[in-house]
């Protein structure tokens, strides 16, 4: 079985740059959102759920959900964010484990953005890496890249555990308040330590 290194940090810290500079090591990697999108499109096994919990507001002219109007529902209403994650984390939680046994290397990235937040999703993972960088630096990521304003970016972080826990709770930590270039000697550092403590569990 192979080294589960479990990626989280806040939105806009830049989890998926740091998997990609793994992967571009040879490293598999797992990334959470991307199940829940496939569970959630049409052909998904959480589709249909999804719209009855959310009503025909929820689908879009061609089918596909709409997911900025899922995403305000959730994050404004608790009770019906729990509700949305009772359908989507079993259906996620499966693919999870069908595709994490498919790996082949000796360690692999779970990137999950709650990952300190689910006691349960925490205890899969065989170590806990955390991207990290100013809240500041999220803001303007994020307002960038998807151009929420910043009341909705507060919003869903909000729902994440602070910056000074998720530090707190890291066996290993990231620096992505930098240029993708600072990125390249903390990933070769980390992809030598995995390898290593892989190989003596392994034995």
């Amino acid at each position: 079985m192979p080294l589960i290194i479990g990626v989280t940090g806040g939105i806009g810290c830049g989890k998926s740059t740091v998997a990609q500079a793994f992967a571009a090591l040879g490293i598999e990697t797992l990334d959470a959102d991307d199940l829940t999108h496939a569970v959630s499109a049409p052909e998904g096994s959480a589709y249909t759920d999804i719209v009855a919990l959310f009503g025909h507001a929820s689908v879009q002219p061609d089918g596909t959900l709409n997911r900025a109007f899922i995403r305000q529902q959730a994050f404004t209403d608790p009770v019906l964010r729990n509700k949305l994650e009772a359908v989507v984390h079993p259906r996620v939680g499966e693919e999870t484990t069908r595709r994490i046994a498919q790996w082949r290397g000796s360690y692999g990235l779970w990137i999950v953005p709650l990952l300190l937040e689910k006691p349960r999703l925490r205890e899969r993972a065989d170590r806990i890496l955390v991207v990290d960088c100013p809240e500041t630096q999220q803001i303007a990521r994020i307002a960038a890249s998807r151009g929420l304003h910043e009341s909705e970016i507060r919003a869903i972080m909000a729902t994440q555990c602070s910056r000074d826990r998720r530090l707190m709770l890291a066996d290993d930590i990231i620096d992505n308040s930098g240029s993708p270039e600072n990125l390249t000697p903390q990933v070769a550092r980390l992809d030598r330590l995995y390898r290593e403590l892989a190989r003596i569990r392994t034995g």
